[in-house]
């Protein structure tokens, strides 16, 4: 399990630091799978957490029911969530996205610009973003581990 922490006694494993931990997340407005478009920007004062997913990656379906179930625990506290798609095949995106059921957004990111800007490197990745738009904490696997540090980076940010 790889895990970058900032702010915390959380362990840090051998992966380069994520060089967006304590900056401002980058804004992006992508096509939902169902709905419209999604901007990052429109949910500034709620913490928020984007999942990088691609249809071939088993375990990403696994992790967004994972985020789901914490969505339906924390969406009153303040969480927004989406999962960003990365495939390059559109219709296996849309097929993941209709099968995947989850209650946050699925949005698609074909041309690769927001996963570039936010230097996904592995999937599924999870970013955690704090109510003012900085970038807190970064997860690079799923695992039962990773689940429960995930749940405990979100918690904490959740709380300030």
């Amino acid at each position: 399990m790889a895990v970058v922490a900032l702010g915390c006694s959380l362990a840090v494993q051998a992966q380069p630091r994520y060089a967006l931990i304590g900056q401002s997340a980058p804004d992006f407005a992508l096509h939902a799978a169902v709905g419209g478009n999604a901007r990052l920007s429109e949910h500034r004062g709620e913490v928020v957490v984007l999942s990088f997913w691609s249809s071939r990656c088993t375990p990403c379906r696994r992790q967004l029911a994972a985020l789901n179930r914490s969505l339906a625990t924390y969406h009153s506290a303040g969480l927004a969530m989406f999962g960003i798609g990365v495939d390059d095949d559109p219709a296996q995106a849309r097929e993941f996205a209709r099968s995947a059921s989850v209650s946050f957004a699925l949005l698609f990111d074909p041309a690769k610009g927001v996963s570039r800007s936010y230097q996904v490197d592995n999937l599924p990745m999870t970013v955690l973003i704090d109510r003012s738009g900085t970038v807190r904490n970064v997860l690079r696997d799923y695992s039962p581990e990773s689940e429960q540090l995930y749940l405990q980076q979100l918690r904490a940010l959740l709380n300030e």
